[in-house]
């Protein structure tokens, strides 16, 4: 079985938690999760100036969270399900990492004998 690490690598793992820091850009996500949309239709909800959403879109772009093509005058955009599974593959890994430990800390304290205070 492949390591996270070595499908996803740290510089790309930041640039995708980078992308999903901001509010605007996850709602993009989340907009985007039921099926491409135009710029246009994603920038109508948010409120803040055409420019300025554009330069959401480049990021979530540039983190390879979506895809865009251009048909005619208008800018499509849609999710990059894969991206957005091998970060999910890499938040399962570290659960599964702290889950063992304190798995392995639960055994330690049901097990430990409590000894007596001494004077």
């Amino acid at each position: 079985m492949a390591k996270c690490s070595e499908t996803l690598d740290s510089e790309t793992l930041d640039g995708v938690f980078a992308a999903l820091a901001d509010p605007s850009r996850r709602a993009v996500i989340r907009r985007l999760g039921s099926g491409p949309a135009s710029v246009g239709e994603l920038a109508e909800s948010a409120p803040i100036t055409l420019p300025s959403f554009l330069k959401h879109i480049r990021a979530l772009e540039a983190s390879g969270l979506i895809r865009t093509s251009k048909s005619g005058r208008v800018r499509w955009c849609e999710l990059d399900p894969e991206r957005l599974g091998r970060v999910d593959d890499w938040l399962a890994e570290q659960r599964r990492i702290w889950e063992a430990r304190t798995d392995r800390l639960e055994q330690f304290l049901t097990t430990t004998k409590e000894t007596p205070d001494e004077p």
